[in-house]
């Protein structure tokens, strides 16, 4: 049975279960839109326009879910892909909550090892160091996946620690630029130099990202993985370590 640093056993469930991303949201989103849609089936007046506002509430709510069930579990995989892991590699995942990407990297890892760290904040439904060892172990992956409570600005490992490291829709939510770049500076010291940063958050954090660190790419990851829109778009920045 698969424990995290504090001993804790993982339930077992019969296949994993990533929960929502911000669950308050859609709620909102697609009640206001239903609303609206009623509203407008009543009124004499404004008619089209309380229409269109129900549409459009209701449709963002529609991508906002798409994106947390599907589509940034199909973007992470092809990431992964992408990413050429050879199999053996030590990976870190930043605010890895329930595990869908620590997972995914997981499966791809039959001689290495996928280590998660998250404070298990509620931006994430039903988030814990629990669910993601129950997710792993109803993967299939529990002998290669290690989770910790801890801080992404003052991580507990040590220096060149790790080949990769991943981070999906986290950093961005560390309130202060200064804690967010200290964040990047930590994912960096822990990475051996030649290793791989993946880090995707929204568009406009992920270009200053970029300028924090000097170097890597950055290409948007489109709309399976839109919040709602393409105003609300998700970026990856793929940086590889100096050596």
């Amino acid at each position: 049975m698969s424990k995290d640093r504090n001993g804790s056993p993982a339930r077992h469930l019969p296949w994993p279960r990533y929960g929502l991303d911000a669950p308050a949201l859609p709620a909102v989103l697609a009640t206001a839109g239903a609303a609206c849609c009623a509203a407008a089936a009543r009124r004499r007046t404004g008619r089209i326009a309380t229409a269109t506002a129900g549409t459009v509430l209701l449709a963002h709510a529609g991508f906002f879910l798409h994106t947390t069930l599907r589509g940034k579990l199909r973007i992470w995989e092809r990431e992964l892909d992408r990413a050429g892991l050879k199999g053996n590699e030590q990976l870190l995942d930043l605010g890895c909550g329930r595990g869908a990407v620590l997972i995914e990297a997981a499966r791809r890892l039959p001689a290495g090892r996928a280590v998660g760290a998250d404070l298990w904040s509620r931006d994430q439904s039903g988030n814990s160091p629990e669910a993601t060892l129950a997710n792993a172990a109803a993967a299939g992956v529990a002998d290669r996946v290690e989770v910790y409570t801890a801080d992404m600005t003052a991580l507990p490992f040590a220096d060149n620690s790790f080949d990769v490291v991943t981070s999906a829709m986290a950093i961005h939510n560390i309130h202060s630029p200064e804690g967010r770049y200290r964040a990047l500076d930590e994912a960096i010291r822990v990475l051996r130099p030649g290793g791989q940063l993946l880090i995707a958050d929204p568009a406009l954090i992920a270009r200053k990202y970029a300028a924090h660190i000097g170097h890597g790419t950055l290409h948007g990851l489109g709309p399976g993985y839109w919040y709602g829109g393409p105003w609300l778009g998700v970026t990856l920045l793929h940086a590889i370590k100096e050596r």
